[in-house]
């Protein structure tokens, strides 16, 4: 299929700020299309003779660094909810973060007032996927989703070391914007700022005001002199670990259950039926939760 050239300068951005931005990343391709030229089309939709960009930032920021006055581009619709769709619909290609799914759900929902289960008809995904970023974004404040969508924090370490503490009675939404703007842009490592985050709000007020302050390397040598648990981990990490036991072990018996041939009562019938309708309903965002915390353990 050939991919026409559109001229640089036609495109709308109003959707850059929905990106996450990642300046090693931008630093490489601006020396891979030095190279060998742009080889992806940059990907939007078009609308009253407007190109609006939807997927392709870094590209379009490394041309206007190279002087590149056309670009390939493609229409991915006609119109803009259309265009969101078809977008995260190919998600994986894209590789967007749940933040960037979040921000261009949370259009769908609010500004094209599709419901939550339009939107995971629509998107071929769980209502409960669809509640997930609704509620990442909704419980997100201003500056915070802007210092992850710079790539100044890492989504993941808001994600999965931030939101705990945020169910933690005492523990403000503002408590988490202090510190995500204490560590933002500091360069300081996903175990780091793990291990920060488990001191500012687990721990006592000096390590919260030597975080604060920015003496990082001073709080996480204070850290090393704190005696660790036996087994080296957490409480919710220990809590974690017996419900990943638990739930391997009722797999088992359900899966084996389940092929009795004894199964067979019109009552028994009924009430499975109900449970597994809920069950099934959550099995694309649970099998996806597990998938990535595989991934992440596996990185340790």
């Amino acid at each position: 299929m050939l991919i026409p050239d559109a001229e640089i300068s036609t495109f709308d951005l109003r959707y850059e700020s929905y990106r996450m931005k990642n300046p090693a990343l931008e630093a490489r391709l601006l020396a891979s299309i030095l190279e060998r030229g742009i080889e992806e089309p940059l990907e939007g939709f078009d609308v009253m003779g407007t190109r609006v960009l939807l997927n392709g930032f870094k590209r379009y920021r490394c041309a206007r660094k190279l002087g590149i006055a056309q670009v390939p581009y493609l229409s991915l619709a006609d119109d803009e909810a259309a265009g969101i769709v078809a977008m995260i619909r190919s998600s994986s290609r894209r590789s967007l973060s749940p933040l960037e799914e979040a921000r261009f759900i949370d259009d769908l929902h609010r500004v094209y007032q599709m419901s939550i289960a339009e939107i995971a008809g629509t998107l071929s995904r769980s209502k409960a996927w669809v509640s997930m970023r609704l509620g990442l974004i909704g419980e997100m404040s201003a500056t915070v989703r802007e210092k992850i969508l710079r790539g100044d924090f890492p989504v993941y370490s808001y994600m999965y070391d931030l939101r705990p503490f945020m169910r933690m009675n005492g523990v403000e939404e503002s408590d988490v914007g202090k510190f995500v703007e204490a560590v933002s842009g500091k360069k300081l490592s996903i175990r780091e700022i793990e291990q920060l985050a488990q001191g500012y709000f687990r721990g006592p007020d000096w390590f919260r005001g030597e975080v604060l302050a920015g003496n990082f390397a001073l709080a996480l040598e204070r850290m090393k002199q704190v005696p660790e648990a036996p087994d080296g981990c957490s409480d919710f990490e220990r809590a974690l670990l017996r419900d990943l036991e638990i739930l391997g072990k009722y797999m088992q018996r359900v899966a084996a259950k389940s092929q009795d041939r004894g199964l067979g009562s019109r009552p028994f019938f009924a009430q499975a039926n109900l449970l597994l309708v809920g069950i099934l309903s959550r099995l694309g965002a649970f099998s996806q939760a597990l998938r990535e915390l595989h991934d992440r353990t596996g990185q340790a």
